[in-house]
Parts: C-alpha cells; structure tokens; sequence
C-alpha cells in the first residue's frame, strides 16, 4: 500500500440511526448534522489512524441531497448504500488502508473481504448523557 491518507467510510443510515435521538423525524438534518461533526475527525483522525484521513459519508434515501463540505465528501447512492461501501472498499483495496465505520454485520463481512477494517458508529458519534445529567 501506498502512503496515502487512509480512508473512511461512514455508512450515515447506520451511523444517524445508532442514537434514537428523533433523527426519523428529519433524516436529511440528522444526516447533515452527522456530516459536520465529522469534519474535525478528518484532520485528527480516528482511534488507531492518525489524521488526517479521507472521509466519505455515504448518503441514501432522504439525505441523498445532502452535499460534501471541506473535510467530508458526501457521496450519495443511486441504489443501496451497502451496495457503494462496498465498492468504495474494494476500490481501496491494496492501495490504501481503509476503514469503515457501521454496525451493519452484513455490510462489515462484505468489507472485511475487500481488506477493510471495521469499527461501530461510537468511533464517530459517542452516547449521549443519560437524561437529566
């Protein structure tokens, strides 16, 4: 592998829907606001990859408008999102490290077959408080 920024796939549905925080109520805001509080980890990274990184948010259904700001790349899918991790995996394979962020099993298989390494969506969006803390 090369010396390139490692790459890091968030899979938004998976990730949006780990914290039922209302985000059903507004799947393209919720995709939105998951975006930007990405943008700090593309410069620091991840647990275990140094920044920066490349970062992908890969967008489907309701958020598919939902556009790229510096530091995270929104691609949207034309089908299933699965269907683009995948692909964006195995486009990464044996050119660079690549990470993909889900707790989709099914979708952690596919990508672990194409090299990947898979973390669950607490890398990127931690719990929140217990209410009334």
């Amino acid at each position: 592998m090369t010396g390139e920024r490692t790459l890091v796939i968030v899979d938004a549905a998976n990730v949006v829907g780990s914290v039922p925080d209302g985000w059903w109520r507004d799947r393209h805001g919720a995709a939105e606001r998951l975006r930007d509080s990405l943008v700090p980890c593309a410069a620091e990274g991840l647990p275990g990859h140094a920044g920066p990184v490349e970062l992908v948010l890969v967008v489907e259904g309701a958020a598919r408008q939902v556009a790229s700001v510096p530091g995270v790349r929104v691609e949207a899918a034309s089908g299933s999102g699965d269907d683009l991790i995948a692909a964006l995996a195995a486009a990464a394979q044996g050119v660079r490290p690549c990470v993909v962020v889900t707790a989709d099993r099914g979708l952690r298989q596919r990508a672990e077959a194409y090299g990947a390494r898979c973390t669950g969506p607490r890398t990127v969006r931690p719990l929140p408080p217990p209410r009334g803390v």
